[in-house]
């Protein structure tokens, strides 16, 4: 009589395609977990089920999610770690690229609609906070936590550069302008507090 059930049975396939995958032996896999090689071999055969800590361990090794694993998979089968970190890379990059297209087109249009205004170069300086946003988009939607502190971080203070430096050319020099950048102190505070400590759940991507 076969002991095994249908949800045992799709865990162990994806458990055997993750682990093809990222190029690994049963005994690898084992070491990974303090298991020995005979329980992953019958978690793969759909003759037992890792409980939910290991499932979510196994979803942040194999940089994929728990849904992953528990659900059956017809015909996408789960990028290679190097290779979907490859394609999340060329992508961020081509959207940070398109915001650098349009700083380039806003200065030239400035330098042609008025030739003599002066801080047209500021076009340049949006740029970074537009990046910033996008790598910030990013970064959230595939789980990068550091990269997204990081993000956050050069938002925040990019944003208040911009502004700093907006009135600074408008205006001209303001004796307590500098007085902006405090504002910066609690929202960095903040944001390390939601990324670090508050939001605790691991990121798939994290290992």
């Amino acid at each position: 009589m076969d002991e095994r059930d249908g949800l045992a049975v799709t865990i162990g396939k994806n458990i055997m395609r993750l682990r093809k995958l990222a190029n690994m032996t049963q005994l690898e896999l084992a070491e990974k977990f303090n298991y020995s090689d005979k329980s992953v071999s019958k978690w793969e055969q759909g003759y037992s089920i890792p409980d939910l800590k290991v499932l979510i361990q196994l979803a942040e090794f194999f940089s994929v999610s728990v849904d992953d694993i528990i659900k059956e998979h017809a015909e996408t089968p789960v990028m290679p770690k190097k290779t979907r970190a490859l394609r999340h890379l060329i992508i961020t990059s081509l959207s940070v690229g398109v915001c650098w297209l349009v700083a380039v087109v806003c200065f030239v249009l400035i330098g042609i609609i008025a030739p003599g205004l002066d801080f047209a170069w500021l076009a340049f300086l949006y740029g970074v906070p537009a990046s910033a946003i996008v790598v910030l988009v990013f970064s959230s939607i595939w789980g990068y936590k550091w990269i997204r502190i990081v993000s956050l971080s050069v938002l925040i203070w990019t944003v208040l550069a911009c502004i700093y430096l907006t009135v600074y050319a408008a205006v001209g020099p303001y004796a307590t302008l500098w007085l902006v950048f405090i504002i910066g102190v609690p929202l960095q505070v903040l944001a390390l507090f939601f990324f670090v400590w508050w939001k605790r759940t691991p990121d798939v991507n994290e290992k």
